[in-house]
């Protein structure tokens, strides 16, 4: 196998996965070894605080013909890690891991058999979900909200085990987008993908990395990039108050006129609540309808640097064309 041609490429984002990182490596190589195929594994060390970056290293310096290490200065998290790892591949075909062992990388061969078949994009489905019941939980319902407002349908966006085309990797790297989701992204640049199923274990050592908080925020950052449907119903709930609390206002004034004559009736005209209740109606109208077009200048000038590489460890040739 050398590493100046590789036909595969497995990105793997690392944070703070030393005690993971030894089984991985004596599961991952002998799989990709059995494959027959030109390959190389390329990963990327989030800013890991354990010793993660030295256990990188020093498998780089037994296996550096087919290894290549990106070392981050800080935690830029997953999806950057990954952005990272598509700039610096050379793969026709690359496959994303995690490197806990929950996605095993025995079951690259089959996201691999459906690019065969001609898929562009291939996400790969839990069979069965190891994880605690409150995320298992969690998943679902954000996965439910994501596909009604984004309408990009994944059946499980939590699996990174996920293979890309060298074209929509390509085409991810040149987003520039400061905060996505990888898989989303990939679905919208897709020709033809497909999603097949794969088996997914216990977390072989170490803990998740995503709390509910993390959780969330990633599913903020996933339904406010590819949508604006969160400004569109802030708007429209905004004209809905508004008009409600302007009936409100005409119901009360010709109630008090009915039965208190023009003098009450027109007092109404002044009663703070209600005028109060219109004017916040308004206020959330237009601060929805600025949002609308925030929103959309936000999608095109998101320019900030993404991340900053520390040292990359590669030993292939210098002419080895990046991604």
């Amino acid at each position: 196998m050398t590493a100046s041609a590789p036909s595969l490429s497995v990105v793997i984002p690392v944070y703070n996965e030393e005690a993971a990182l030894g089984a991985l490596f004596d599961r991952l190589y002998p799989t990709l070894d059995k494959l027959g195929v030109a390959y190389e594994v390329v990963f990327v060390n989030d800013g890991s605080r354990d010793r993660s970056a030295a256990i990188l290293k020093d498998q780089f310096l037994r296996r550096p013909d087919v290894t290549r290490v990106i070392l981050f200065n800080a935690n830029y998290g997953q999806h950057m890690a990954i952005v990272a790892g598509f700039e610096h591949s050379r793969g026709q075909r690359l496959v994303t891991l995690d490197a806990d062992l929950q996605n095993p990388p025995e079951e690259i061969a089959k996201l691999l058999a459906a690019m065969d078949a001609g898929h562009d994009y291939v996400g790969g489905i839990r069979r069965t979900r190891e994880d605690s019941w409150w995320r298992h939980a969690a998943s679902r319902a954000m996965n439910r909200v994501r596909e009604r407002i984004t309408k990009i349908k994944m059946t499980d966006q939590g699996c990174m085990l996920r293979a890309y085309s060298r074209d929509i990797a390509r085409a991810i790297a040149a987003s520039r987008e400061v905060s996505t989701y990888i898989p989303a992204l990939a679905y919208t640049y897709a020709r033809n993908p497909a999603e097949v199923e794969v088996e997914h274990a216990e977390r072989a050592a170490g803990e998740s990395k995503y709390s509910i908080y993390r959780l969330i925020r990633l599913n903020f950052d996933l339904v406010t990039g590819f949508s604006l449907v969160p400004l569109q119903l802030f708007s429209m709930f905004g004209m809905l108050v508004s008009v409600g609390a302007l009936l409100t206002y005409f119901i009360v004034i010709v109630d008090r006129l009915a039965r208190a004559g023009w003098r009450e009736g027109f007092a109404t005209l002044w009663d703070r609540d209600i005028l109060a209740f219109f004017l916040l109606g308004t206020v959330l109208f237009g601060l929805g309808l600025v949002g609308e077009y925030v929103g959309r200048i936000y999608q095109q000038v998101r320019e900030r640097p993404r991340y900053t590489i520390e040292a990359v460890l590669d030993s292939s040739p210098r002419d080895s064309p990046p991604l």
